[in-house]
């Protein structure tokens, strides 16, 4: 028997992606086939979504298959659409309602950044149909083990347990603890929830709302996060969210698996995306790289030796937005030759700072609003620092990928982040196998010394290339996150599909899993 797991997510790459967990979903997905794992994902089906899938479907041959949900959602009629997520063999199901297809740039917020007023249904919509499939009311087969990821999908442990489905095992992943989907209890009725045991709503309640992610957290068979610090840190009141105390009381069940990247997508040696390609040990290619993102953001000069601070991330104040804007005039006042990119997208205030600052400082700052792969990659491969400062961070995807094509991250010593990224310290001479600069604080000043920390790193040939070395050498592949989620999956699995999941394990992994369990004091 092959084990079946369910990855319930609101984005995945390439369809619908706003941050790093798109690229976490399809690549977890794919690492899981790898290991004979049955693994698909269920995600919204979004105008963009559909298109894109269609567009797929098209180009193979193979047209997406309609299937249908044996009775109405709480928001209304709807279906799955089953096809394949393009550029992987990850069997994607799409859920077409009425309220989904409406979405446009955003999937969650509108177009004055205000959060859409029927979020709660919408989402909710997509853990009712994930609970059809659950109890065999589809053709689809049953999982064994449905993967809830982030508030979205919080309802569904909640829906599983209360329709009695104890056999099938479920996982909630906490990718951000500040979305949270509260909502009010007067749209109970709206949700699907009206019928429920008076005792089973209570366990939802959070400062009277009711909680999606609360009702994951509380009914989840097994509870993980993307990081060893961060899966501490959210038991403190600093990075608790006010879930700290509900984290607590189950830690027992909550495990860190870190993230991973999925290697070939962003591999200076192999990326179509970028210009040119390079290696840790001919660099030639970053230079080139370097002059396509000159011209790509209208940099003036095309100038290999200007040095490229690049900005990758949304818009918002966990990203410290608001301190970059304090801190880049500066910043670019000090360093004449330096040139700024930035790519994201978010809050409407951040966005419009940061077009002024490209007008204050035209030829020396680019910018772009909005999303695209091809930008991100050149940002990448032709920047020569990132900037990723953050007031927490699960884990930090973003200076990752920047790694692995010799930019060197510049970051906040929070999360993730310090599990991954190798201070070189704040004075001297920079720590042996250091790959990046890490700062303390929220301040402008904080940010502005980080950032002349790398300057003056980077004004030292040999260290800066030292810990360039550093940097591409270190290793985030999937291969040992998987390994640590199917060793999840065995302990939370009913049955035959225990077996499944172990067997799975045995071949290649078994011996190498990084899950770090979090147990009670």
């Amino acid at each position: 028997m092959q084990a079946r797991v369910l990855l319930v997510s609101s984005e995945a790459v390439p369809l619908v992606k706003t941050g790093g967990l798109a690229d976490v979903i399809t690549a977890l997905a794919v690492s899981l086939r790898k290991c004979n794992i049955d693994a698909s994902i269920l995600m919204p089906g979004y105008a963009a979504a559909i298109a894109g899938a269609e567009a797929h479907a098209a180009q193979s041959g193979q047209p997406l298959t309609s299937v249908a949900l044996p009775r109405p959602l709480p928001g209304g009629p709807g279906r799955l659409l089953q096809g394949v997520m393009p550029g992987t063999d990850v069997p994607v199901l799409l859920l077409d309602t009425e309220r989904f297809s409406q979405r446009r740039a955003n999937p969650y917020i509108d177009q004055s950044g205000q959060e859409f007023c029927d979020n709660a249904i919408c989402f909710s919509d997509l853990a009712h149909a994930a609970v059809a499939i659950c109890t065999g009311e589809t053709s689809l087969p049953a999982p064994h083990v449905v993967h809830a990821n982030d508030w979205h999908a919080g309802l569904i442990p909640f829906l599983l347990k209360t329709a009695g489905l104890h056999h099938i095992g479920s996982m909630l992943t906490i990718h951000n603890l500040a979305f949270q989907g509260n909502y009010h209890f007067d749209l109970a009725a709206q949700l699907g929830l009206a019928q429920m045991p008076s005792d089973s709503i209570a366990s939802l309640e959070y400062w009277g709302k009711i909680s999606y992610l609360k009702a994951g957290i509380q009914h989840a068979d097994c509870v993980t996060t993307v990081s060893k610090t961060y899966a501490a840190e959210i038991l403190t009141p600093r990075f608790g969210y006010g879930m700290e105390g509900v984290l607590n009381a189950r830690r027992h069940v909550l495990r860190a698996i870190p993230n991973g990247i999925d290697s070939d997508v962003w591999d200076p040696q192999n990326d179509p995306l970028s210009r040119a390609p390079f290696s840790i040990d001919r660099m030639r290619g970053k230079v080139i790289c370097k002059s396509d993102l000159q011209a790509m953001f209208g940099l003036l000069p095309v100038d290999p030796f200007a040095p490229i601070l690049g900005i990758g991330s949304r818009m918002s104040h966990q990203k410290m937005a608001d301190v970059a804007l304090q801190a880049l005039p500066a910043i670019l006042d000090r360093h004449e030759r330096m040139q700024l990119v930035v790519l994201g997208c978010g809050e409407r205030s951040y966005e419009e700072g940061f077009a002024d600052l490209a007008q204050r400082y035209p030829g020396r700052v680019g910018v772009h609003i909005g999303y695209d792969e091809r930008r991100a990659h050149a940002l990448h491969a032709g920047s020569d620092m990132l900037l990723h400062a953050s007031r927490f961070e699960p884990f930090g995807l973003t200076p990752l990928y920047s790694m692995r094509y010799g930019t060197i991250p510049i970051a906040s010593r929070v999360g993730g982040l310090t599990d991954t990224i190798a201070d070189a310290g704040m004075q001297g001479a920079a720590t042996p196998g250091a790959s990046g600069v890490l700062f303390d604080g929220e301040a402008a000043q904080d940010m502005e010394a980080a950032v002349q920390r790398a300057f003056d790193l980077y004004g030292s040939r040999s260290e800066w290339q030292a810990m360039q070395r550093n940097a591409m050498q270190t290793d985030f592949d999937w291969q040992t996150s998987a390994a640590a989620y199917i060793d999840a999956y065995k302990e939370i699995a009913a049955g035959e599909a225990k077996t499944a999941f172990r067997t799975a394990l045995q071949p290649k992994t078994a011996g190498n899993v990084a899950a770090v369990a979090i147990q009670a004091a």
